[in-house]
């Protein structure tokens, strides 16, 4: 409970991929849903607790199985994990405009470079890129018209 930062909207994330910890975005949705959660159930310490100890949290096994059904509830073929996840998360950012030092910090990578390989542009981002010289061109040829 005590990594939510409702007000700032970040979660902070312990011992994550390798070991390290970060902060990363806490959506208006899932705040919503949170306190929802909250209201029906009764929360010490962890969000969602390993079984029936609410002194331990979820182990990543059963973070995957519930996944897994997630998966096949939502009738998705496709090969996934929770790792999927994380990918997915970092290019939508990249496409969506956000500055790769940020998506950097998000992911917790301590080098730019990690990011760079991690996300992967995709096409139809390239496809929008007007090469100068057709820019040039382009205006050569409005004015030509005026």
């Amino acid at each position: 409970m005590r990594d939510i930062d409702s007000s700032r909207k970040l979660i902070h994330i312990r011992q994550g991929k390798g070991g390290k910890d970060r902060y990363s975005l806490l959506s208006n949705a899932v705040l919503e849903i949170l306190r929802e959660y909250l209201n029906s159930h009764a929360v010490t310490d962890y969000l969602f607790p390993g079984g029936d100890k609410i002194d331990r949290h979820l182990s990543e096994r059963t973070a995957q199985y519930v996944f897994e059904q997630a998966k096949r509830k939502a009738d998705i073929p496709k090969r996934a994990s929770i790792h999927t996840l994380r990918h997915s998360f970092a290019t939508h950012l990249l496409e969506g405009g956000t500055d790769l030092r940020h998506i950097q910090e998000l992911l917790g990578h301590a080098n730019v470079k990690t990011t760079q390989i991690y996300t992967h542009v995709s096409r139809k981002d390239l496809n929008r890129i007007q090469s100068p010289l057709d820019r040039i061109m382009d205006n050569k040829s409005k004015a030509k018209k005026e």
